[in-house]
């Protein structure tokens, strides 16, 4: 089972790599920060209310009404490699949000095989048994993939005066952006590049807008990521570049709150424009600040997940289903 796993690993390793001139140099980063996001599909862009929203939109941490520290640990490919994110955001004057995420997936004990055993052809091998492939790997090494993020978000409330006979509309802007440095290091190799992402929210009350007490509120967001495109260069001889391609990513939510048993029902919907458009779809009922429950669903894949929150402390679970392995994820956020 183990060599089964490591052909299925090389295969995926060794086709990324040649991939990275190519469209798809930075499909890594679509794998997707934090553990509530993901228990909705990735549907986030419009909701972007933890921390874990530096990657989905930045201009939500400025929703934030006090610091948050989130930790998260996935599984990914069957336990082949593991996804980790640390992030930490800071609440400042005058509606002003900072925030730092670090992100690395991780692929361990790649076998390491002799580069003499490839020199000779199969005919070679088939006179000579002994200079058939030995199977044996000199050694084992590790690829990681490291993104450092420094985001930051303004937070502006204004009131849509549509004349004395009407009323006034609140909305609220959040005005965003991170700058991310990435580092990829395959074997001796080591890549490093820059890029930066815009992001934009902004929220108004139903409530105004329809003249029914009952109703909730209503999000829009969009995010462009890799604005201008995010150029990777290798420590090569040929100093190889690899293009993180341009993303856009737009989203709706519509949080509904349901009095009457003490919750919030939030639905959420996300494209991605990077390759062809692919739709994500969220769901999350959230009881008394206390416990949450979560489904989603985005290209062929389903996702399912639940917090509970223990005083400062948030403790969130997703499970989410992939063609590749289902992939678990657990994550700790604290309030202070």
């Amino acid at each position: 089972m183990r060599n089964i796993k490591n052909i299925v690993l090389i295969t995926i390793l060794f086709t990324s790599i040649y991939l990275h001139a190519g469209r798809f140099a930075g499909d890594f980063l679509e794998i997707g920060s934090g553990v509530r996001a993901l228990g909705m599909g990735g549907a986030f862009v419009a909701v972007a209310d933890d921390a874990s929203t530096i990657y989905w939109n930045a201009a939500g941490i400025s929703q934030l009404d006090e610091a948050e520290i989130n930790i998260m640990r996935a599984y990914l490919y069957d336990g082949l490699a593991y996804y980790d994110n640390l992030t930490y955001c800071q609440p400042l004057p005058n509606n002003v949000t900072i925030g730092l995420n670090w992100t690395r997936l991780t692929i361990d004990e790649i076998p390491l095989f002799p580069e003499e055993e490839l020199v000779y052809n199969v005919d070679m091998r088939s006179s000579f048994p002994d200079l058939n492939l030995s199977g044996q790997p000199n050694g084992f090494f590790m690829s990681t993939d490291d993104i450092f993020q420094f985001a930051f978000s303004k937070h502006i409330h204004y009131d849509i005066n549509f004349g004395w006979l009407f009323f006034k509309l609140p909305l609220d802007l959040h005005f965003g952006g991170n700058i991310k440095y990435i580092k990829r290091k395959i074997f001796n190799n080591l890549g490093k590049g820059t890029g930066f992402d815009f992001s934009v929210l902004t929220k108004t009350d139903l409530k105004v807008l329809t003249d029914q007490d009952w109703m909730g509120e209503l999000a829009f967001g969009f995010n462009f990521q890799d604005v201008g495109g995010t150029v990777i260069t290798w420590d090569t001889e040929s100093n190889h570049e690899d293009e993180i391609l341009f993303n856009t990513k737009i989203g709706f939510a519509f949080f509904q709150p349901l009095e009457f048993i003490n919750s919030e029902l939030i639905f959420s919907i996300d494209k991605d424009y990077v390759y062809e458009a692919i739709s994500h779809y969220g769901a999350e009922l959230n009881y008394n600040n206390i416990i949450s429950a979560r489904l989603g669903y985005y290209d062929s894949n389903f996702s399912t997940g639940m917090s509970i929150k223990l005083y400062n402390f948030n403790v969130d679970y997703a499970f989410v289903t992939n063609v590749l392995g289902n992939t678990n994820r657990v994550g700790l956020r604290i309030y202070f």
